[in-house]
């Protein structure tokens, strides 16, 4: 990470709106075959968008740029290892490292400017295993191919003439993709949460969760927090950095706790469309309870150096059919090799 100083409208206002916070959330969705093909996507393209659409901030990922690490534990309870033979849900204390973010590719973002909160994980476990998970706290995505996403990146472009998107270009984007409609009316009707420690988070895509006689179970995680959701105000978004202001002082207070919530589908249930909630009345599993302790910036914290892959996965978790996450995969790869590489020049010149 490279060191650098901190720096609800009209209908087609509310579209322009709703469009850059779905540029921020994407993180990256990339289809990765047909390289060879220049009318095919690649990871490569995507993130290229991504940069000609916000900017190249050498260092920083090319989403989520703004962000905090923290450590702590997961504390599982043992009701998940039914499902998954996962370590990491049998009864015990798992390590924790994690990061907080806003999206966006500008580091000096204004907190204010979204309502999209993120949490991304990496839990430890003892065998060696690793689990990466990276989260929003949105119950939806906006689409559900990568192919839309671009869509949506290249239609959310800002006008050199007015810095912002075309709101009509939006409008054409939402009108020819109607699965976007309940990520726009989450957006519409969820003002934002005052901190990062009070908005739930969602996985969003499907996965497999494999038992100990390997029967698979179709599943979506969410963490919960236990301090109460409140909704921002004016005042508090009008600080440019309330959101690490505030996790610092609920930090010093003592830790900060979710609860880890396995949801089960039935048979039929969509597994390949993170558009799609599923009934409410899906069994839930209470899997235990996620604790984070300290906060540290990301310039040189633990969270750093860790490329949050949610396909990154212990024994006894596998990936879906939902196509979104190999496409995440290969552009959260290319995020992190293109910031990393950054780095490297950077110390390589400031060693001279």
């Amino acid at each position: 990470m490279l060191r650098r100083p901190g720096q609800h409208l009209d209908v087609l206002g509310r579209l322009a709106a709703i469009g850059v916070v779905v540029v921020g959330i994407g993180g990256g969705f990339a289809y990765v075959s047909g390289v060879l093909t220049p009318h095919r996507l690649t990871a490569q393209r995507m993130i290229n968008t991504f940069e000609a659409n916000g900017g190249v901030h050498p260092g920083y990922r090319r989403n989520h740029a703004k962000g905090v690490c923290f450590a702590g534990y997961f504390e599982s309870n043992g009701s998940a290892s039914d499902i998954s033979r996962a370590q990491v849900f049998r009864p015990g204390r798992t390590p924790v490292i994690g990061r907080f973010a806003i999206p966006g590719t500008n580091p000096a973002i204004a907190d204010g400017s979204t309502p999209v909160r993120s949490m991304a994980l990496e839990f430890r476990s003892g065998n060696g295993e690793q689990w990466r998970t990276a989260m929003n706290n949105t119950p939806v995505f906006v689409v559900n191919s990568a192919r839309g996403f671009y869509e949506q990146l290249e239609a959310s472009r800002p006008d050199p003439a007015t810095g912002k998107p075309d709101p009509a270009k939006l409008a054409a984007f939402f009108a020819a993709h109607p699965e976007t409609r309940p990520f726009r009316n989450w957006v519409r009707s969820h003002p934002p949460s005052t901190s990062f420690a009070n908005a739930a988070y969602y996985g969003i895509n499907a996965f497999r969760a494999v038992d100990m006689s390997g029967q698979t179970h179709d599943v979506r995680w969410s963490v919960v927090p236990q301090a109460p959701y409140i909704p921002v105000t004016t005042k508090d978004a009008a600080r440019h950095d309330f959101l690490d202001s505030e996790l610092e002082d609920r930090l010093s207070q003592g830790p900060l706790r979710w609860h880890l919530i396995l949801t089960v589908a039935k048979p039929g249930d969509v597994t390949n469309d993170a558009t799609v909630a599923w009934p409410d009345d899906r069994a839930r599993i209470d899997a235990g309870t996620l604790v984070v302790q300290r906060e540290s910036a990301q310039a040189d914290g633990d969270c750093r150096d860790i490329n949050y892959d949610p396909t990154v996965l212990p024994d006894g978790l596998k990936i879906s059919d939902d196509p979104l996450l190999a496409a995440r995969s290969s552009a959260y790869a290319v995020s992190f090799n293109r910031r990393t590489h950054e780095e490297a020049e950077a110390s390589g010149t400031n060693a001279q």
